[in-house]
């Protein structure tokens, strides 16, 4: 009688903790939203993208964003393996339908492995970057 016990607990802690352990599991390989908040939708691209804007832009987004999300912006940089979020698909239609205030809040506060780039970049430089994302679709 000892023994049935003692394999019937033995069963359900086991299957507990596999079911646990698979719980957390998915956790890590899924990214939770990341939603900026509402007011940051009317905040509106004050700078103009011409080509000397474009060309600072994209020096920029090959030193600070090629890493993970890759240099066409597909979340697919060398650094995007060992993430625990998978970086953004810049030319996809989530990222491309948020607005320049979300794109520019996220680039300011980070998340995870992003780091915030209110201290490394200038405004000037995070709106440049919001430009350069959104011209990443066209080369889709």
């Amino acid at each position: 009688m000892k023994i049935r016990n003692y394999v019937f607990l033995s069963t359900v802690l086991f299957s507990t903790g596999l079911f646990v352990f698979s719980t957390v599991r998915v956790g890590y390989s899924q990214s939770p939203p990341w939603t900026a908040p509402a007011y940051v939708d009317t905040i509106k691209n004050p700078i103009a993208f011409n080509q000397s804007e474009k060309n600072e832009a994209i020096k920029l987004y090959n030193s600070t964003c090629w890493a993970c999300h890759g240099l066409d912006g597909k979340g697919n940089g060398p650094a995007a393996v060992n993430m625990k979020i998978k970086p953004a698909d810049h030319t996809s239609r989530k990222v491309q339908g948020e607005s320049d205030g979300s794109l520019f809040w996220k680039i300011y506060m980070g998340r995870g492995d992003m780091q915030p780039y209110l201290k490394v970049l200038s405004v000037k430089q995070r709106w440049a970057l919001v430009h350069y994302i959104r011209s990443l679709a066209q080369k889709k």
